[in-house]
């Protein structure tokens, strides 16, 4: 605030008389010896300048100057006191004046209350300048809060953008993926009733042609090609989130030691193994084969990424997958997964490349080196296991590839694959009904069965397996394929089980088992068998469900 009223008043006694007329006033005043210390001392914490005309004398270029440097709130006012009775130079007097700026005439002599009237007058407009600092000074912090702020909106809304359009483009991306997939399912599923059929007659033929080895010897070539479209199939599935998959509690050290060898020999003496188990590592929920398969696949990519050689690094550990992290990946779920990491210092992949890799059939192999399937095998298998996989790649520096699996609390014992014992014949009088859409399948199947003693009643769709179960007709198992035209596979066996509730139900499917019947579990006395299979699997299972029964 204002302090004082800066006087110069260089001739007699003229400063000490301005002085106690301002301290009659009560106003503090500081006097100044010449033009230089006014200067010098005037701040904007002085109320006014008080001088004479005979101040100006030698000349005001220095008060202009810092006049003129004052901020923009301020104007200083100025008093100024005429010399007595100077009429000269009368233009040039009112020109100097009037360039002070906010400047007060008063001719002398006046009385000291016109002095003091002033004064006030000039205390009141420095006032008011004060109360517009304090004013300008409050609308600039409000100012510079609202720049803060909108910059941190701006930045929020530049982030909260960015994340939208990485959920806009997961969303496309799983969209696509998905469509896809449904697409690639069910051209799986078609291709799997045809191999169905081409298998299981080859089976049935090569069962047949026992002494004639040269005869046998092609019959198992096509069953090795079949077998190797039937692997094709699997994968298709994979991809389309469909494959059977026989999840168990897993621990992916052992697993991952257990394949070390192999995988270096799959991949090379060029290039070195590492292998970084984390310690207290959980255990994970997953189907050990699957697994395995994609720990091998990885490792091939890696070896064909590094021509030269180089190192391939597997590592397992913990990590968790937050809010954020998921919010842009479709499906996935917060949460504690096992992470299986494999690393190649390998040649890498252009952003153009890895924006494409899990699709399927996209690969940049030559014709005949690849299938395409190894990645979307992979994505397809860790989203059908409630997981996520994540690849990460640069030009001239190599890949890594992390695989996600939820974390599993259980220590449930690791099983062993018993293999698949020789089935017995049936007992005398045991009926099967079998519902399949597709004739060469459903043939197959029907001569198999009779083949070991079975009686077989068939049915080409849901509406004539009604009519069949509706009859007094003896039955001891209903086989039918899931995927039927109209009525699926599990209403017919609910239809089925209202009116021979001890009925035994085999689903026959060519997807996986939540693809087929969706997350319900299985009920007693029911199982399911994917396609393809073998005849001696679906005579195993048929004979262990009708054996089950008779124990129980």
């Amino acid at each position: 605030m204002p302090n004082s009223i800066v006087v110069l008043a260089p001739e007699g006694r003229d400063a000490e008389v301005i002085r106690l007329v301002l301290d009659d006033a009560g106003m503090a005043s500081r006097v100044c010896a010449d033009l230089a210390e006014l200067c010098a001392v005037l701040d904007q914490d002085a109320t006014a300048v008080l001088l004479t005309e005979e101040a100006l004398a030698s000349g005001v270029v220095g008060l202009l100057e810092v006049l003129e440097a004052q901020p923009p709130w301020s104007d200083m006012p100025i008093i100024l006191l005429t010399s007595q009775g100077s009429r000269k130079g009368h233009r040039s007097r009112w020109e100097l004046f009037s360039s002070l700026g906010n400047v007060t005439i008063l001719d002398r002599p006046l009385p000291a209350d016109i002095l003091k009237s002033a004064a006030r007058a000039a205390e009141r407009s420095r006032r008011r300048q004060y109360r517009t600092r304090s004013h300008l000074r409050q609308i600039e912090e409000a100012a510079a809060k609202l720049e803060v702020r909108v910059e941190e909106q701006s930045r929020d809304l530049e982030t909260e953008m960015t994340q939208r359009q990485r959920v806009e483009e997961a969303l496309r991306q799983a969209q696509k993926m998905e469509a896809v997939g449904q697409l690639t399912g069910g051209v799986a599923h078609d291709f799997n009733n045809l191999l169905q059929a081409i298998l299981g007659n080859l089976d049935m033929l090569q069962d047949g042609l026992t002494g004639r080895d040269d005869m046998v010897r092609h019959v198992r070539s096509a069953i090795q090609a079949g077998e190797r479209a039937a692997t094709l199939t699997r994968r298709l599935l994979a991809f389309a989130r469909r494959q059977p998959l026989t999840p168990r509690s897993l621990n992916l050290n052992a697993l991952v030691g257990g394949m070390q060898e192999l995988v270096q020999r799959s991949v090379g003496e060029t290039i070195q193994v590492e292998a970084v188990l984390a310690g207290g590592l959980w255990r994970t929920w997953a189907d050990a084969n699957q697994v395995e398969n994609a720990l091998l696949n990885l490792a091939i990519n890696a070896r064909d990424a590094m021509p030269d050689g180089g190192r391939l690094t597997i590592e397992t550990g913990n990590g968790h997958l937050d809010d954020a992290y998921v919010a842009a990946e479709i499906g996935l779920r917060p949460g504690q997964y096992v992470v299986l990491c494999v690393t190649d210092t390998g040649i890498g992949m252009p952003p153009d490349v890895l924006a494409r890799a899990f699709e399927p059939f996209f690969t940049t192999k030559p014709i005949g080196q690849g299938t395409g399937l190894g990645l979307s095998q992979l994505y397809g298998f860790a989203r059908q296991s409630g997981g996520h996989v994540a690849i990460y790649s640069e030009e001239g520096q190599g890949t890594t590839v992390k695989l996600y699996l939820p974390r599993h609390h259980g220590s449930a014992p690791e099983e062993a694959v018993a293999a698949i014992p020789e089935p017995r014949r049936a007992d005398d009088g045991e009926t099967i009904l079998v519902v399949e859409d597709e004739g060469l399948v459903r043939m197959l199947l029907v001569q198999s069965l009779e083949d070991r003693g079975y009686r077989v009643i068939e049915a080409p769709d849901p509406q004539t397996a009604i009519k069949i179960l509706g009859t007094d007709a003896k039955l001891d198992l209903l086989a039918t394929d899931v995927g039927l035209p109209g009525m699926n596979g599990r209403q017919l066996a609910e239809i089925a089980r209202r009116s021979r509730p001890e009925l035994a139900v085999l689903f026959l499917t060519g997807y996986a088992h939540n693809a087929a019947l969706g997350d319900e579990a299985l009920e007693p006395n029911t199982q399911l068998l994917s396609k393809p299979f073998a005849v001696r699997a679906l005579l195993a299972k048929v004979r262990a469900m009708l054996d089950s029964r008779a124990d129980g």
